[in-house]
């Protein structure tokens, strides 16, 4: 589980470099972002083909998105840009996953490009993008939850958010994917951020596996892969605890037990794509003190 990194240079060291380099400028350590990349993946190694999609908009750095590649991790993109820095540093098909607002083709068409998990944000994008460049292999839709889930501070209320599909528009995106020959399906929600509580994101958890149960139930379709979305959070207060990220995976796991494997569901990939867990804990901002001022 990551913790604040020590910091990695002495002030000399720092002084020395503020001459090379202008400020200000990031520092990132390498040790306290592997480690936390292993950690999460041990919490998860229950379940075969867990990988973290790393968000890219998170920290998108190629020399981190190099250390996150030799670490296991894919990429979550949300633009153009970032699908071309994943193909850049070497990100290939399955491994880049494209979730997107308001998007247009030639953003799906280069995440089809490259073979990336395509993940639609909304029913009507089922027809535009059959329209235009064809539906992918695999389809995944975001879920919205709305009433059905409170958020939290920095996600806000999912009823108000313009994010993802309801219970309704999944199954008739589902259906019409179906019907205009898709085989493959994969379901995702993003609901908290920066989430200390480890029930909360189990909680997530359920949710979905829950929604993979009636949508199999309604339709047919097992799912391939179920992404939680991100949210493991860190700790900016004093006071505050680094979360339990190895409870987090066992948590997800007996839901898992309980509720996918219980309905004869399994096997089914579970990812995630934390971001700030991975290299929040592990940055450094170095800035130059120019002007002091006193007053009173």
């Amino acid at each position: 589980m990551p913790k604040l990194a020590d910091f990695p240079f002495t002030d000399a060291k720092v002084v020395e470099l503020a001459k090379e380099l202008p400020t200000p400028f990031h520092i990132y350590d390498e040790r306290t972002i592997r480690e936390a990349v292993r950690g999460l993946n041990a919490s998860m190694a229950w379940c075969p083909g867990f990988r973290n999609h790393f968000a890219v908009k998170a920290t998108p750095n190629p020399y981190i998105l190099q250390v996150l590649k030799e670490e296991g991790c894919g990429t979550d993109c949300s633009s153009i840009a970032e699908l071309v820095l994943s193909e850049e540093m070497g990100f290939k098909t399955e491994e880049i996953m494209f979730t997107s607002n308001n998007t247009p083709i030639k953003e799906f068409k280069k995440a089809k490009q490259l073979g990336a998990l395509v993940n639609l944000d909304d029913l009507s994008h089922v027809d535009f993008l059959h329209k235009e460049d064809g539906l992918p292999e695999m389809v995944s839709f975001r879920f919205n939850p709305g009433p059905g889930r409170t958020g939290n501070k920095l996600i806000g209320d999912p009823k108000a958010a313009k994010f993802g599909c309801t219970t309704a528009q999944l199954l008739e995106g589902y259906k019409k994917c179906q019907d205009l020959g898709v085989k493959r399906f994969g379901l995702h929600a993003m609901v908290v951020s920066n989430c200390l509580k480890v029930d909360e994101l189990v909680e997530t958890a359920r949710m979905l596996f829950l929604l993979a149960v009636q949508i199999h139930e309604k339709l047919g379709i097992k799912m391939e892969m179920v992404n939680l979305g991100g949210g493991i959070g860190i700790p900016y207060l004093p006071g505050q605890d680094v979360i339990d990220v190895a409870s987090v995976g066992a948590g997800i796991h007996a839901v898992y037990q309980e509720i996918i494997e219980a309905k004869g569901l399994a096997p089914m990939k579970v990812v995630m794509e934390c971001g700030r867990y991975i290299t929040g804990p592990a940055g450094f901002l170095v800035s130059r003190g120019v002007h002091r001022k006193r007053i009173y």
